[in-house]
């Protein structure tokens, strides 16, 4: 990922953007940190807060005439949080002292000509930039307007103290100056650059140019007048009601420029967002409860501490994360799209690979698309992560592991032991092509067969079989040329076939085919049973009952298939309920993306949480999503299990969970039977080690299979022991314990011998590499 592609894909991604109540006050006050400090009732913070971005925050903090609260998210639901009053509560509470940092002092010297607010806000901001400033005001007391406001709202020794600060801050003040023409140009020849506070000199004859309302004339932009080094701002009563923070704004305004105008750098550029702007932050509002604005204890002014950590209380804290609600895998990085692309290319091109951590991130997306859909800027972080797959291939630092297993089942169902391409029995062409896909054969191997009798009864001109992997494992690796090749199998065998109409029963290889092999048009084996009709057979489903249907990732943009789906459960006699997470919007069951490969505790936390989503009895029609959610202990049936069940009791969810041992043994059962069904041997080469009877408890078969090792790993293990005799015995257990390496992999097996086989009792393995021991 080069840098501008990075900046593209941050900006995408709009966590960072202020909220609505930042963005449009001029100064950008950090309203949401502020409102909840006060909430936490911590004044201190609060305060330190304001200052933070605001000037003379105990004068503005009670003056400030709030625009934030016209954009304030809770405005929308409810009233507005009261801003205003919060700030004035805090400031009127808290009596400290704001600490100032400033830059070391500069040689350049900027004059003020008028001490209003706007002009003392220049002065501000210019001398925390280490500028030399020197302030003429006419009167005997900076603040113009200020001295207007009531004493009780603005007491006169909150302005003198904080006016004050100007000249602790080393600014020479100049009062009693008559503010005139002479004086300007004096100025203008001593100074290296000039603010006149409109305000303060409403009513001199400056040598500037003026506006329509008589008024000295600026660029909107940067506060630039007609003069070169001559800036201005202020004057809003002119404009209509005098507004104290558009007054600081302008002196802000005028100050950046100045600075940027004795720097010798351009004045505009990256001020699109100087003062009010919208922002692009989306907060929602579903779930949220309209509430009334705090209200004050009779006969005070403002709020009492109580009252204002209640109304500060109500503050939604906005923020997007839409994502991240709804997305455990980004949840439990505990980040955001924008913060995780900048660690993807810091992984790419800074450190090469070399932070497990950011790999695991990498490979934990299950690239299901959530995100995508909620986003509103539509943030795909599944793009991204297969992206840096891609990369960390093609710069050859992808630890083997994180896709290791799931490759090598992919080439099993890609090898002899299950694929096969042929036309129906007794034809030489085919009109259609069933490719049920290598995971619903491991699944359901007895559905999978009554559901392609049932098609070559119910269909017209042939219907031949196709059994293999789409592909997926190596689209998700970042393995593309891995991935290319099993397309072009998958392709060669299609056009062999005669390139019949395909029909598959999993979303994942509908998907690739419409992306990747679109001239195979591949339909949803649902649609096509509601063509053909559904078997007359008793399908063994309870009448009435309701069941929480389980939609895949893969069908999020695919709304015929997801209805297509709920007539064929509703024409079974059950009734439908939906999920939260549904339609356009399901999580990944931890399949996708091979998410249960780089990260299985987080996969098996996706589909725990998901699992508790409703009582229900589940029914899903993608073979992952059925087996991880048995896995978890969830009843759960594919739709395949009623339309053609073959369960002896007549209960599809009794199937529970499957071991990756017996999923490989029932894809050999369904090219078998096809194989005999058509007359041909349906038997392959067997290993010796193969024939080695073992026996476990549920319990260490299921900890052996989450480890991801298969009993023909154990089998050659023991049998490679046996014969070479290389095992060490437990002399308290009476258990051998035996290791065999095969290519990355080193398997280490418990196990004791017995009659006819072996028993295992515990079983792991790694990729370290014993060279030997020490002596």
């Amino acid at each position: 990922m080069e840098k501008e592609e990075l900046l593209q894909w941050e900006r995408k991604c709009i966590q960072e953007e202020p909220p609505g109540c930042t963005a449009t006050c001029p100064l950008h006050v950090n309203a949401r940190l502020f409102v909840r400090e006060m909430g936490r009732g911590d004044l201190d913070a609060a305060y330190r807060a304001l200052a933070k971005t605001m000037p003379f925050p105990a004068i503005l903090g009670r003056i400030c005439d709030h625009p934030c609260e016209s954009r304030c998210k809770r405005g929308e639901a409810g009233e507005a949080i009261a801003i205003g009053l919060l700030e004035r509560s805090c400031v009127e509470t808290v009596n400290r002292k704001v600490r100032i940092p400033l830059l070391p002092r500069k040689d350049h010297r900027v004059a003020l000509f008028g001490g209003g607010l706007a002009g003392i806000t220049a002065a501000w901001d210019l001398l925390k930039k280490g500028m030399k400033v020197t302030i003429f005001e006419q009167s005997e007391r900076l603040g113009g307007s200020l001295w207007d406001f009531s004493a009780e709202l603005l007491p006169r020794e909150v302005i003198q103290a904080e006016t004050a600060l100007l000249a602790e801050m080393k600014a020479e003040v100049r009062r009693g100056t008559p503010l005139d023409k002479a004086l300007f140009s004096d100025i203008c020849g001593e100074f290296d650059a000039v603010f006149v506070d409109r305000e303060s000199v409403e009513n001199c004859d400056l040598p500037l140019g003026r506006d329509t309302r008589g008024e000295i004339a600026v660029d909107a932009a940067t506060g630039a007048t007609d003069r070169d080094g001559v800036f201005a701002g202020g004057g809003t009563r002119r404009r209509g009601a005098y507004s104290p923070v558009m007054e600081a704004f302008e002196g802000r305004k005028g100050a950046l420029s100045i600075e940027r105008f004795l720097q010798r750098v351009h004045s505009t550029v990256g001020r699109d967002n100087d003062g009010p702007y919208t922002t692009r932050l989306h907060t929602s509002l579903d779930g949220v409860v309209p509430l009334s604005r705090v209200a004050t204890a009779a006969g005070t002014a403002g709020y009492d501490d109580e009252e204002a950590r209640r109304e500060a209380g109500r503050c939604l804290q906005c923020e997007c994360l839409e994502c991240v609600k709804v997305c455990l895998y980004l949840e439990r990085y505990k980040g955001y799209p924008k913060k995780y692309a900048r660690e993807i290319f810091n992984n790419d091109l800074v450190i090469f690979g070399a932070a497990r951590s950011a790999n695991q991130f990498i490979n934990s997306c299950s690239t299901c698309g959530l995100c995508e859909t909620v986003c509103p800027n539509g943030f795909f972080m599944g793009d991204l992560s297969l992206q840096a797959r891609r990369t960390m291939i093609d710069q050859n630092y992808m630890p083997p592991s994180f896709h290791e297993f799931a490759l090598d089942d992919m080439a099993h169902s890609n090898g002899e032991r299950f694929a096969l391409s042929r036309h129906e029995s007794g034809r030489d062409e085919s009109a259609w092509l069933y490719f049920p896909s290598c995971q619903l054969c491991a699944t359901a191997p007895g559905e999978v067969l009554k559901s392609y009798r049932f098609l070559r009864e119910r269909l017209a001109g042939g219907v031949g079989i196709m059994l293999r992997c789409c592909g997926a494992p190596a689209f998700w690796s970042g393995r593309d040329e891995l991935f290319r090749e099993s397309l072009a199998a998958i392709r060669d065998g299609w056009v062999s076939l005669g390139k019949p109409r395909v029909i598959t029963a999993c979303a994942t290889c509908r998907n690739l085919f419409a992306e990747h092999l679109p001239e195979l048009a591949a339909r949803p084996l649902w649609e096509v049973l509601e063509e053909t009709g559904l078997p007359s057979s008793p399908s063994g489903t309870t009448a009435g009952q309701t069941v929480a249907v389980v939609d895949p990732c893969a069908v999020r943009h695919d709304p015929a298939a997801r209805e297509s789906v709920r007539r064929t459960i509703v024409a079974l006699g059950l009734a439908v309920e939906e999920l939260p997470l549904s339609g356009e919007k399901p999580e990944c069951c931890g399949y996708g993306g091979l998410m249960y490969n780089a990260n299985p505790k987080l996969a098996r936390d996706v589909v725990a949480r998901r699992a508790t989503a409703s009582d229900r009895d589940y029914i899903a029609y993608c073979a992952m999503c059925r087996d991880n959610f048995a896995a978890a202990g969830k009843r759960v049936s594919h739709l395949i299990e009623h339309i053609f069940p073959s369960v002896a009791d007549g209960d599809p969810a009794v199937r529970g969970w499957l071991s990756w041992t017996e999923r490989r043994e029932n894809r050999a059962k369904v090219r078998r039977e096809i194989l005999q069904e058509l007359g041909e041997e349906g038997g392959v080469s067997m290993a010796d080690h193969e024939g080695i009877a073992l026996r476990m408890t549920p319990e260490i078969r299921r900890r052996i299979d989450e480890r991801r090792i298969l009993e023909k790993d154990l089998s050659q293990v023991i049998d490679h022991a046996e014969r070479t005799g290389k095992r060490l015995l437990n002399s308290e257990t009476g258990h051998y314990r035996a290791s065999c390496q095969m290519e990355n992999v080193t398997f280490w097996v418990d196990y004791t011998p017995d009659n006819d086989g072996f028993t295992v009792h515990n079983a792991y393995c790694h990729r370290m590499k014993i060279v030997g021991v020490k002596q």
